[in-house]
């Protein structure tokens, strides 16, 4: 059976605007663990992650860049076949949020940056989830939001549709994340998830470990 997937590489870049603080003087490579869930009709599992803290490439001392790679697999065993329909997030826009429910089951990827604030998986059970705004690569395949202190942002880097049974992956290489403005210490973390339509719908969700960004 053939493997459906999609890589990005650093030519779809998501910039993300949140870290005014000092510069970094040399780039800090952070490698990430592997995680694995396993829920009715799929395994989700992500391998190869990592992260380069570089200094910002505007050189003003005020920001940050990550590039940021890694792997997601989902071995879906049971969808019901779906024809991709117009994305439609929890806020009524397009691919918002860690959500593309449409017309077929989808696995995607993405980062959660927050600015002065806790993004351990407690700190959302806790109720910090009501706090998030979202943004996602644009057709430009770059990316700008600005972070507060205190706010967090879901920022979509790849997803694929999955129209039926099977395995699927999202491959992304030294994808950019630029950092400005928040004015005090940013941490992201990485999540991957899959939604499976029809009547037993259900949403994995697999989190990546947090890293500093400065």
């Amino acid at each position: 059976m053939n493997i459906k997937g999609i890589a990005a590489t650093a030519a779809m870049t998501a910039a993300v605007l949140g870290l005014a603080g000092g510069t970094a003087s040399a780039d800090t490579f952070v490698p990430l663990p592997g995680g694995e869930k396993v829920a009715p009709g799929v395994k989700l599992s992500r391998v190869n992650e990592s992260a380069l803290i570089s200094p910002s490439m505007s050189a003003n001392g005020a920001g940050r860049v990550a590039w940021l790679s890694g792997q997601i697999f989902a071995d879906v065993t049971a969808t019901p076949e779906g024809k991709p329909g117009p994305y439609k997030g929890p806020t009524n826009e397009p691919g918002t949020n860690n959500s593309s429910t449409h017309g077929s089951s989808r696995v995607s990827t993405g980062y959660i940056v927050g600015c002065q604030v806790s993004i351990a998986e407690n700190a959302f059970q806790a109720g910090i989830a009501g706090s998030l705004s979202t943004s996602t690569v644009g057709g430009s395949g770059s990316l700008s939001v600005k972070l507060g202190p205190g706010e967090v942002k879901f920022v979509n880097v790849e997803g694929v549709d999955i129209t039926k049974p099977g395995p699927y992956w999202v491959d992304y290489k030294d994808v950019e994340m630029q950092i400005e403005g928040c004015g005090g210490y940013a941490q992201a973390r990485s999540y991957s998830v899959v939604e499976i339509i029809g009547d037993h719908y259900s949403k994995t969700t697999l989190y990546g470990a947090p890293f500093s960004i400065g």
